[in-house]
Parts: structure tokens; sequence; C-alpha cells
């Protein structure tokens, strides 16, 4: 047994766990034996690169999270890192502002898997006027943004509503993603609210109110499908629809 075979074993045993399978489910699923699957998360059997990345997939871990338990290994990463700055990410980046900005004249915004801002249209800023200018400071983070009581907060029409929305939308994201910034958010700003404060509807809006009367929005959530690269594995497009007429040609005017 060597250190780094055991590290590789653990991580993988802990992934298998929060997936709650067992091990001869995911020996089945990858098309290996239970008995090498046991000896691999045991740290019994060394897993070669190929080995991870297959039982990584069938457990469907994040490519950052790929990455580490090859270097817990000792193999190198197989995803690069890059930033949405550097040459090789110059289309994904254009790509994204793109969207952005023919999503106008409604809101949009891309964040990371922690919920910090990576950047927005101007749809989005126009809707912060009057928040507390710490809260823009970067790096900006979106559900502290919108739930602190110097924030979004005191607007929200619906706030017990869609503060329990956003909070059970990150304990599902933390069980898929096991990402710590998402336990201190939780932590910070406490547990969900009740059953009892949901509307009737098909989708919970976000309604705000507005200078010109409420607001009332739907959301949708886009990522960009099969990525090879974990900034870009890891960003997520929050986009907002007008929920009623009068949303729309308030949007529309002020766009206009």
């Amino acid at each position: 047994m060597t250190e780094s075979a055991q590290q590789a074993g653990e991580m993988i045993r802990g992934w298998r766990r929060r997936r709650h399978l067992s091990q001869l489910e995911l020996a089945h699923r990858a098309g290996v034996s239970g008995r090498h699957l046991s000896f691999v998360e045991t740290g019994r059997s060394q897993p070669t690169p190929a080995m991870i990345l297959r039982l990584c997939d069938q457990l469907a871990v994040p490519l950052r999270e790929q990455n580490r338990v090859l270097l817990a290994g000792g193999f190198a990463p197989a995803h690069p890192e890059l930033d949405l700055a550097d040459p090789p990410m110059t289309d994904v980046a254009a790509a994204i502002e793109g969207i952005l900005s023919a999503h106008l004249p409604f809101p949009a915004l891309v964040v990371d898997p922690g919920w910090d801002l990576v950047s927005a249209n101007d749809a989005i800023y126009a809707l912060l006027d009057g928040v507390a200018p710490q809260l823009l400071e970067p790096p900006v983070n979106v559900i502290r943004l919108t739930l602190a009581p110097d924030g979004l907060a005191p607007r929200i029409v619906n706030l017990d509503e869609w503060r329990e929305h956003l909070l059970a939308r990150l304990a599902h994201e933390h069980d898929l993603s096991g990402d710590p910034r998402l336990v201190a958010l939780l932590e910070e700003l406490g547990p969900a609210g009740t059953a009892a404060s949901r509307s009737p509807g098909l989708v919970v809006p976000l309604r705000l109110r507005g200078d010109g009367g409420e607001l009332a929005f739907l959301s949708t959530t886009t990522v960009f499908g099969t990525p090879r690269e974990v900034t870009l594995s890891e960003l997520a497009i929050e986009a907002f629809y007008p929920a009623d007429a009068a949303t729309r040609a308030a949007l529309v005017a002020d766009g206009g």
C-alpha cells in the first residue's frame, strides 16, 4: 500500500458515498470487479489515471475534483484550468459577453461555483441601486448580495419564498460538488424557510419592489455542454425573464 494510492482511494470512496452508491453499483457502472474497486478504495491497488477518470466520470465528480484525485494518486491533472483572460479562452469569454448583451433589456449574470459574480449585463446593475457599497466590492457574492439586510432583501416582496429557494439550491449544489464555500454560505445565512411561505405557481418567481411598481422575474440556468476545462465547467449563466406583461413593458421601456 502506498500513501498516494490510499489517498486517492479514500477520495474515490468519499465521492461514492456522497453519491449514495454501493461498491457493487459503482463497480458495475464502471465495468470493473467489486473486488478491484474495494482494493482501489482501500489503497491495496494503485489505480491508473485512466481508472481514476473512469470512476470519477461514473460518479459525476467535477473536473476540478478529478484533478485533485489524480494529484493525490501521484499523477498529473487531466483537465486544464485557465482564466477567462487567457488567450485560449478568448472566444469563450466573447461568447459569454455576447450572451449577456443579447439578453438585454432583461437581467443576466455569470457566477462561479461559490456564487461569486464573474460578469453581468447592465440590467443587473440597474437592479442593484441602493444596496450597501461593501456588498459590491469584489469578490461580489450573489447569494449574500441578494439575502443581506442591506442588500436586495428589503426589496424582495416574496423574501421568505425566494430565500428558501436559494438556500435549498445551495444545499443541493453542495451535495453535488462538495464545495466548502457553499457550506459557509449556508451556515452564514441560516436554514431555509418553511413550506407555508410558498405561493402557488409553476416556478418560484423573484418579485422586486421598484420605483415604478413591482417587477416579477422567472430565472433559468445555463451551463456549457461537455466542457473539458475546469473554469468553463464551473460557470453558470443565470438569466432572468419577465414573469408578466407589466415587467416586460417596464424593462423594455427602460432599455429603450
